[in-house]
């Protein structure tokens, strides 16, 4: 490191670095408010070059630049490194006579940078995060009122970088005690599970009642695994076949089965995910039920159609099986029902891999 970028350090760097992570702006889009501000900077005070930089470890980032089409430049020669040195405006009316700037290759250089002046963008805890500046390449005074000016200008700036944070800040809080609810509602759903299986052995019940209360209770078990499972994500869609294979090998240790799970990288709405997860629990299940080798999952996507199918090696189905038509059990009831939740149908058919069968559910992508 130069000696004259070892002079452009403030004392509390490490901490000042973690305020503009803190903000998280660095590299981020446009944004019309600022390039308003820039542009607003540059009508009042009759300049070129209007910039909102933020000061990087070694770069000076442009958020917003008015009249100057490059993005960033290298720190070292940054005036704006000079200027997050104080909490003061940095004022040069003509770089070309301060015996301070004379070395600065934007002002020795090509680009002949005469006047300047910088207000830092300081965070409420005290910490320059880079500045609002304008700049000329002809010498020229300003006045203490234009400095009041462009420090008021330079404090909207702080004042959209707050309220960004404070959305940031809001939003986490939020996925956090949604997260927590979450997680109460998935216990509260295995406590009900684990009620209904302790009360299924009780001994005065009939074998039928016995057998009704522990079905009860494999379905709000499975509900509580596709929560769980579901839950994992916090986002508007999220990976299908993903989540397929989370709650597949959840499965797959419940009911002590091989569980195979292929198809398509693909996004789904997370509002279509808990029937998916559902369906595919109820005919995984069954596929347990009726075959004893490998339960195949696929998931696919073609053209506009999302097809989920769940493939057994069992002794595959009746003659003249429709499910619409043929379906008496309550979790194939549930199936269809969720089928059409999703504005799709539900088809069967042989196992093509060979012995068994295929329940295939079909719906817009």
């Amino acid at each position: 490191m130069s000696a004259y970028a070892a002079s452009i350090i403030p004392e509390n760097e490490p901490q000042r670095m973690a305020a503009v992570k803190r903000y998280d702006i660095l590299d981020t889009p446009a944004d019309g408010s600022f390039d308003r501000i820039t542009a607003l900077a540059a009508r009042r005070f009759d300049v070129p070059i209007s910039i909102i930089s933020i000061v990087d470890h070694d770069r000076i980032w442009f958020k917003s630049h008015h009249g100057v089409p490059v993005e960033q430049i290298d720190r070292e020669p940054g005036l704006c490194a000079s200027a997050i040195l104080s909490p003061e405006p940095h004022i040069l009316t003509d770089a070309s006579t301060d015996p301070s700037s004379l070395a600065n290759p934007l002002v020795a250089g090509d680009f002949g940078l005469r006047f300047y002046a910088g207000v830092p963008l300081q965070t409420s805890d005290g910490y320059n995060l880079g500045t609002l500046c304008i700049i000329d390449k002809e010498a020229r005074p300003i006045d203490q009122q234009k400095i009041d000016d462009l420090t008021d200008l330079a404090s909207i700036v702080m004042d959209q970088m707050e309220l960004r944070l404070s959305a940031r800040q809001a939003v986490s809080r939020a996925e956090i005690m949604a997260r927590e609810i979450d997680h109460r509602v998935m216990n509260s759903l295995q406590f009900i599970a684990s009620l209904l299986t302790m009360q299924s052995r009780e001994p005065e019940l009939t074998d039928a009642a016995a057998s009704q209360l522990q079905l009860a209770a494999n379905r709000v078990a499975a509900v509580a695994r596709v929560h769980r499972n579901f839950y994992t994500d916090a986002a508007d869609e999220v990976s299908c076949i993903t989540f397929l294979r989370r709650l597949c090998a959840d499965l797959a240790g419940i009911l002590g089965k091989s569980i195979s799970v292929d198809g398509d990288d693909g996004n789904v709405p997370t509002t279509r995910i808990q029937p998916i997860g559902l369906m595919v629990n109820e005919l995984v299940t069954n596929a347990a039920k009726h075959g004893t080798g490998n339960i195949d999952v696929t998931f696919r996507i073609k053209d506009d159609v999302h097809e989920l199918s769940v493939c057994d090696d069992g002794e595959g189905l009746p003659a003249g099986f429709e499910p619409d038509q043929s379906v008496k059990g309550l979790g194939m009831r549930v199936v269809t029902i969720l089928a059409k939740q999703l504005d799709g149908r539900m088809t069967t058919g042989s196992n093509p891999a060979g012995r068994g069968s295929c329940f295939k559910v079909a719906f817009p992508a």
